[in-house]
């Protein structure tokens, strides 16, 4: 199976900013559409953002547009998620997912679409 590895998390104040990354080994030879997760403790996991290896699409729920962004680069296999101007809101355990194919605007958000997750790096904002 498909090993994902997400580091780049830690404890910020409200405004500051952090870079997830997540590594693995075959988005480019296989097309992958990957996808960035939080789950807050006994909340639901929702999704943040996801991209496309395939075509280089990229997707955002409402509530981080204009603060994260997410990029991928091809030759390190690796995709990023740049969070700004953090909230505290924003805390939570956060996960990257992969599954081969194209990211689709219905699928890319539901967490069953993926067939691959990695353990997830802590984020935590505070006042």
């Amino acid at each position: 199976q498909l090993q994902l590895v997400e580091s780049g998390g830690g404890s910020v104040q409200a405004g500051e900013s952090l870079r997830l990354s997540c590594v693995a080994s075959e988005y480019v030879r296989r097309g992958y559409c990957v996808a960035w997760f939080r789950q807050d403790s006994g909340k639901e996991r929702e999704a943040v953002a996801g991209v496309s290896f395939l075509n280089g699409r990229t997707y955002y729920v409402d509530s981080v547009k204009g603060r994260f962004t997410i990029s991928q680069e091809y030759a390190k296999t690796t995709v990023y998620l740049q969070m700004n101007s953090l909230k505290p809101e924003d805390s939570a355990m956060y996960y990257c997912a992969a599954v081969a194919g194209l990211c689709y605007e219905g699928q890319w958000y539901q967490s069953e679409y993926y067939d691959y997750w990695g353990q997830g790096t802590q984020v935590t904002v505070s006042l």
